[in-house]
C-alpha cells in the first residue's frame, strides 16, 4: 500500500473522503495577484507606489514590463495545483504611450484578456488609487477639493467597465475591488465630513449596474503615514456594502494584530450572499508577509469549509516580498493557501460540531489535536501529482533570478 492509500484509510476512519476534498480544491478558483512580481510599481513609470504602500527588500528579478509579468506567472502557475484567476491593477494597463488613469479602456488590457484565454484564467480587477500626483496628499474619493474626486470617481468608473469586458469575454465574473489610501497621520477634526465624501462617490461609481461585475469594498485599521483614521474603516465598508448590494472584501491584514477574521466569517455569511477574501500574513501590521501555513490561515480555511461557504467566497492573494525570490514568494504563498483549504477539506466538520452540540468539550479538544497529526502532507502530494505539479521542495528546481 502507499502512501496515499494509507493514508486515505486514516482519513476514512474519521469519516472523511480524500477524493472528494481533492476534487473540490481543484475546482476551487484563486485569484492570484499580478503585483507580488513587480513590487506594485505597474506599467505607467511610476518608481514608487505611494499611498502608504512598500515593498520590502531588493531581491534581484524585478519584472519590468508585462511580457517579464507573465513569463514569471507563467512560473507560478506551472507549480501550484487547482483553478485561478489572475488579479490585475488599473496600473497594469499595456500601453504604447501613457493614458490617464480616468481615460483607461478595454483595448488597454488586450494584453492581458489574450494571456487569461490562452491559459483559461478568469481576470479580477482593482482601480489604483494611489502612486499618482492626484493621490500625493493621502485622500482621492474623500477628497475636499472635487476636482480631485471628479477624476479618481471617473478612474474608478473606467475601471468597473473594463472589469464588466474581461466578464463579458471571458464567461465568468469578474470581481472589481475599491481600495483607497486615505486617511490622516494625526487626529483628524472631522471624520463624518470625509466619509459623507466617500459614500457620495461610491454610490456614483456604482450606480450603473454592469453584467458580470462583483463589486467588493476594501477596509484598513491604518496605514504608514495614516496611523490615526482611515476613511474606509471596516465599519464604514460592512454598513455600505449591507446596504448597497456589494461586498465587504477582508484582508487579514488590515486588522488589530489580535483581531481574527476567521472570526468575522461566520457572522457576514448570515447577512451578505458573499464574502470576499485577501489573504496575506501581517506580522504586528500590514506588512504583507508571504502566507505560510500558520494558525491564521487555517482557521480563515476552517472557518469557509465548516460554514459550506466556499462557494460563496472569493478568494484572492495580496501580499508582496522583494526580500526573497519573488516567483517564489508568489509560489509558496499559493501553495501554502491551498494546503490550508485542503487540511480543512479533510477535517470531520459533523462529528466535531457533534462534539460542541453534546457540550463533550473534553472530547472535543482532544480530537482536535488528534487531528493536526493526521497525513496532510501524503493527501497533498497525491493532489500535486495529479494536477501534474512538483511536490514539496521540487518546485524549486528549474527556478532562476532574472538577469542573473
Amino acid at each position: 500500500m502507499n502512501r496515499y492509500e494509507s493514508a486515505k484509510d486514516i482519513y476514512a476512519a474519521h469519516g472523511v473522503d480524500c477524493e472528494a476534498a481533492m476534487a473540490t480544491l481543484l475546482a476551487l478558483p484563486v485569484s492570484v495577484h499580478c503585483w507580488q512580481g513587480d513590487d506594485v510599481r505597474g506599467f505607467e513609470g511610476t518608481h514608487t507606489p505611494g499611498g502608504g504602500i512598500a515593498a520590502t527588500g531588493n531581491y534581484p528579478g524585478r519584472a519590468s514590463c508585462a511580457q517579464e509579468l507573465m513569463d514569471d506567472m507563467d512560473a507560478v502557475l506551472a507549480r501550484c495545483p487547482g483553478k485561478h484567476k489572475i488579479n490585475l491593477h488599473a496600473m497594469y494597463a499595456v500601453t504604447e504611450q501613457p493614458v490617464p488613469r480616468d481615460k483607461l479602456a478595454p483595448e488597454h488590457f488586450a494584453a492581458w484578456l489574450d494571456y487569461a484565454k490562452s491559459h483559461g484564467l478568469g481576470v479580477d480587477m482593482n482601480p489604483t488609487l494611489f502612486a499618482h500626483e492626484m493621490a500625493a496628499d493621502g485622500l482621492t474619493l474623500s477628497h475636499p477639493d472635487a476636482p480631485v474626486r471628479r477624476f479618481w470617481i471617473d478612474h474608478c468608473k473606467a475601471v468597473r467597465r473594463i472589469a464588466a469586458w474581461f466578464a463579458a469575454e471571458l464567461g465568468q465574473r469578474c470581481v472589481n475591488n475599491i481600495w483607497i489610501p486615505d486617511g490622516f497621520k494625526d487626529t483628524p477634526a472631522d471624520r463624518l465630513g470625509p466619509r459623507r465624501r466617500l459614500k457620495d462617490s461610491l454610490d456614483e461609481i456604482l450606480a450603473e449596474r454592469l453584467e458580470g461585475v462583483i463589486d467588493t469594498v476594501e477596509s484598513k485599521v491604518f496605514g504608514i503615514g495614516l496611523e490615526s483614521c482611515t476613511v474606509g474603516s471596516h465599519e464604514f465598508y460592512l454598513n455600505y456594502a449591507a446596504r448597497n448590494g456589494c461586498v465587504c472584501l477582508l484582508d487579514n491584514g488590515h486588522f488589530h494584530p489580535t483581531e481574527q477574521v476567521a472570526d468575522k466569517i461566520s457572522s457576514m455569511l448570515l447577512f451578505s450572499e458573499n464574502i470576499a477574501l485577501h489573504l496575506t500574513r501581517g506580522v504586528r501590521w500590514d506588512s504583507d508577509h508571504v502566507p505560510v501555513l500558520g494558525d491564521e490561515l487555517r482557521d480563515i480555511c476552517t472557518e469557509l469549509v465548516r460554514c459550506h461557504a466556499l462557494d460563496r467566497t472569493l478568494i484572492a492573494l495580496d501580499y508582496f516580498d522583494a526580500s526573497i525570490h519573488r516567483v517564489a514568494a508568489w509560489v509558496i504563498g499559493l501553495r501554502s493557501v491551498r494546503k490550508a483549504l485542503l487540511q480543512a477539506l479533510l477535517l470531520p466538520h459533523k462529528q466535531l460540531r457533534a462534539l460542541q452540540d453534546a457540550r463533550d468539550f473534553t472530547r472535543l479538544l482532544a480530537l482536535q489535536e488528534e487531528l493536526k497529526l493526521l497525513p496532510l502532507g501524503d493527501v497533498w502530494a497525491e493532489l500535486c501529482r495529479r494536477a501534474g505539479v512538483a511536490e514539496e521542495t521540487d518546485w524549486m528546481n528549474g527556478l532562476t533570478v532574472r538577469g542573473g
